[in-house]
Protein backbone atom coordinates (compact mmCIF):
# COMPACT_ATOMS: atom_id res chain seq x y z
CA UNK A 1 0.00 0.00 0.00
CA UNK A 2 2.88 2.52 0.26
CA UNK A 3 2.70 5.47 -2.39
CA UNK A 4 -1.09 4.29 -3.00
CA UNK A 5 -3.94 6.39 -1.80
CA UNK A 6 -6.14 4.57 0.66
CA UNK A 7 -9.76 4.68 1.32
CA UNK A 8 -10.05 3.31 5.36
CA UNK A 9 -14.27 2.95 6.64
CA UNK A 10 -15.64 1.67 9.49
CA UNK A 11 -19.56 0.88 9.79
CA UNK A 12 -20.64 0.72 13.28
CA UNK A 13 -23.96 0.23 15.41
CA UNK A 14 -24.13 2.27 18.48
CA UNK A 15 -25.49 1.44 22.05
CA UNK A 16 -27.97 4.30 21.82
CA UNK A 17 -30.99 4.48 20.14
CA UNK A 18 -30.64 5.27 16.56
CA UNK A 19 -32.23 9.37 16.59
CA UNK A 20 -31.34 9.52 19.68
CA UNK A 21 -29.46 12.90 21.28
CA UNK A 22 -26.17 10.76 22.08
CA UNK A 23 -26.06 9.06 18.59
CA UNK A 24 -26.21 12.92 17.33
CA UNK A 25 -23.83 13.88 19.90
CA UNK A 26 -21.59 11.03 19.32
CA UNK A 27 -21.11 11.10 15.08
CA UNK A 28 -20.83 15.22 14.97
CA UNK A 29 -17.62 14.57 17.95
CA UNK A 30 -16.44 11.58 15.06
CA UNK A 31 -16.10 14.53 12.78
CA UNK A 32 -15.52 17.30 14.63
CA UNK A 33 -12.46 15.12 16.36
CA UNK A 34 -11.12 13.49 13.43
CA UNK A 35 -11.96 15.44 10.75
CA UNK A 36 -9.21 17.87 11.87
CA UNK A 37 -6.57 15.63 12.11
CA UNK A 38 -3.78 16.09 9.58
CA UNK A 39 -3.61 13.56 6.60
CA UNK A 40 -7.34 13.28 7.01
CA UNK A 41 -8.94 13.94 3.29
CA UNK A 42 -12.84 13.33 2.34
CA UNK A 43 -13.94 12.69 5.91
CA UNK A 44 -17.61 11.43 5.89
CA UNK A 45 -20.29 10.42 8.47
CA UNK A 46 -22.92 7.80 6.45
CA UNK A 47 -25.95 6.54 7.54
CA UNK A 48 -26.60 2.89 6.43
CA UNK A 49 -29.41 2.25 4.11
CA UNK A 50 -29.23 -1.14 3.52
CA UNK A 51 -31.16 -4.10 4.93
CA UNK A 52 -28.34 -6.74 4.18
CA UNK A 53 -26.26 -5.58 7.11
CA UNK A 54 -27.01 -5.18 10.98
CA UNK A 55 -24.93 -2.08 10.79
CA UNK A 56 -26.33 1.62 11.39
CA UNK A 57 -23.41 4.07 10.24
CA UNK A 58 -20.51 5.08 8.48
CA UNK A 59 -17.21 7.16 8.90
CA UNK A 60 -15.02 6.51 5.74
CA UNK A 61 -12.22 9.30 4.90
CA UNK A 62 -9.02 8.83 2.81
CA UNK A 63 -5.11 8.96 3.63
CA UNK A 64 -2.60 10.32 0.43
CA UNK A 65 -0.97 7.09 1.47
CA UNK A 66 0.58 4.70 3.98
CA UNK A 67 2.76 7.03 6.25
CA UNK A 68 -0.28 10.02 6.46
CA UNK A 69 -2.88 6.24 7.20
CA UNK A 70 -0.45 5.44 10.21
CA UNK A 71 -0.11 9.27 11.21
CA UNK A 72 -3.95 9.44 11.78
CA UNK A 73 -3.83 5.71 13.51
CA UNK A 74 -1.59 6.72 16.64
CA UNK A 75 -2.37 10.75 16.61
CA UNK A 76 -3.26 11.59 20.09
CA UNK A 77 -6.79 12.83 18.86
CA UNK A 78 -7.76 9.81 17.12
CA UNK A 79 -6.43 7.30 19.73
CA UNK A 80 -8.29 9.20 22.78
CA UNK A 81 -11.49 8.95 20.56
CA UNK A 82 -11.17 5.34 20.63
CA UNK A 83 -10.09 4.94 24.34
CA UNK A 84 -13.01 7.54 25.38
CA UNK A 85 -15.89 7.38 23.23
CA UNK A 86 -15.72 4.06 20.83
CA UNK A 87 -15.06 1.64 23.09
CA UNK A 88 -17.77 3.01 25.24
CA UNK A 89 -20.21 3.64 23.15
CA UNK A 90 -19.81 1.14 19.80
CA UNK A 91 -21.65 -1.67 20.26
CA UNK A 92 -19.96 -3.75 17.04
CA UNK A 93 -18.31 -2.54 13.57
CA UNK A 94 -16.28 -3.81 10.88
CA UNK A 95 -13.26 -1.60 9.61
CA UNK A 96 -12.25 -2.05 5.75
CA UNK A 97 -8.84 -0.35 4.54
CA UNK A 98 -8.88 -0.36 0.54
CA UNK A 99 -6.60 0.81 -2.11
CA UNK A 100 -6.83 0.88 -5.80
CA UNK A 101 -5.16 -1.88 -7.38
CA UNK A 102 -3.72 0.58 -10.44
Amino acid sequence: MTGKRIRHMVVFCLKHNQNSPETEKFLLDGKAILSVIPSVENFEVLNQISAKNEYQFGFSMEFSGRDEYDFYTAHPDHVAFVKQRWEKEVTSFLEIDLNGLS
